[in-house]
């Protein structure tokens, strides 16, 4: 049985980029930092960085979308950190997301979903 999603790990090409850059978006540093792995905890999940490209193509990994309460603040918050954006915000049956890439060229998402916590 899945007990639902306990971490996120992006593989990155520079740690130190990316863990300034995360720093920035999430607002706070990590709990768990060393040279072979970063850790945040967000929210009771883990955001983690993996700076081990061994058999990863950089940019290719899975895409986390991270909840949000407003998303219109949040996607301009997050593209003021230099983001690059892959999609403006979008609405898919009241779901609106948006998605950027890391500095690793990774995958980053934002959801507002107004059916979290609803169970």
């Amino acid at each position: 049985m899945l007990l639902g999603l306990r971490t996120l790990i992006y593989n990155v090409d520079d740690l130190d980029a990316a863990k300034a850059w995360y720093t920035r978006v999430l607002g706070f540093g990590p709990y768990f930092d060393e040279p072979f792995y970063v850790g945040f905890s967000v929210g009771g999940f883990e955001l983690g960085l993996d700076p081990d490209l061994t058999a990863v193509t950089p940019g290719t990994s899975q895409t986390g979308y991270w909840g949000v309460e407003n998303i219109e603040k949040e996607f301009e918050r997050i593209k003021g950190t230099g983001a690059e954006v892959i999609s403006q915000v979008t609405e898919v049956g009241g779901i609106r997301f948006a998605t950027f890439r890391d500095p690793s060229r990774n995958t980053f998402a934002i959801i507002e979903n107004p059916n979290f916590g609803k169970e």
